[in-house]
């Protein structure tokens, strides 16, 4: 579990994606951008994860939210979100629970619901 503010690193195995990795590192990925309160883009977090497939809240509070992405072929991928509403931006980290190479699956998932995600804050 990532303290409030933070995550824990990635592993070494290049299955996961964070926007708290350096960013000149292969695991960096942006973090999603708003420009309204934190309430708000915690609505339209939930909202986002409510239309995506196969996902299973597991924590849901007003800065952090934990949900889990079964994939097609059943393995379980955890996905983590930090709300700054100081900073305007939600830190994003995706890791599957198993296996070594994930072949671009937490990152193509992060770039999906990044996507939605400013879309429905109005940023595009």
């Amino acid at each position: 579990m990532p303290r409030p503010d933070h995550f824990s690193p990635c592993p070494s195995a290049p299955h996961c994606v964070s926007s708290q990795a350096p960013a000149d590192s292969d695991r960096h990925i942006a973090p999603f951008v708003f420009d309204e309160d934190g309430a708000s883009a915690h609505r339209a977090l939930l909202d986002v994860l409510a239309e995506a497939d196969r996902v299973e809240i597991l924590s849901d509070k007003p800065q952090f939210v934990h949900a889990t992405f079964r994939t097609r072929m059943g393995f379980v991928d955890d996905v983590y979100f930090i709300i700054h509403a100081d900073r305007r931006i939600v830190d994003v980290k995706s890791a599957s629970r198993v296996g070594y190479y994930d072949f671009g699956v937490n990152r193509r998932r992060v770039e999906r619901l990044r996507a939605a995600f400013e879309a429905r804050m109005g940023r595009h």
